[in-house]
């Protein structure tokens, strides 16, 4: 038994792939490429604002508050003057910048 292909034999018919499937393949896997290199950049793209405080939390939030970094935020458009705290929970803490233990918190 011989496996060897003789010079004028074809393993099969030759596979063609149309123009248009090669071109929207490539455009799909381009599109999914660009969506996921994009996700989570919408904080870090210079055109986009980070997102505001537009009212601030009543009562002492000083369980909540981890770490010892913290954000000055001026009133502007619909943004109201407050500190940005990080909580236990990964989310941002709005605090009354006048509260007595805001302003203990930022002495730390």
């Amino acid at each position: 038994m011989n496996f060897l292909l003789q010079p004028d034999q074809q393993i099969g018919p030759p596979v063609k792939m149309s123009v248009k499937i090669l071109s929207i393949t490539l455009l799909l896997l381009s599109m999914c490429v660009c969506c996921h290199s994009s996700e989570g950049t919408r904080h870090r793209h210079p055109g986009l604002k980070p997102p505001c405080c537009v009212d601030i939390t009543k009562g002492n939030k000083t369980a909540d508050v981890v770490g010892e970094t913290y954000r000055e935020q001026a009133a502007s458009g619909s943004c109201v003057k407050a500190i940005i705290f990080n909580t236990k929970d990964r989310k941002q803490l709005c605090a009354d910048p006048d509260a007595q233990w805001v302003k203990d918190r930022k002495s730390c």
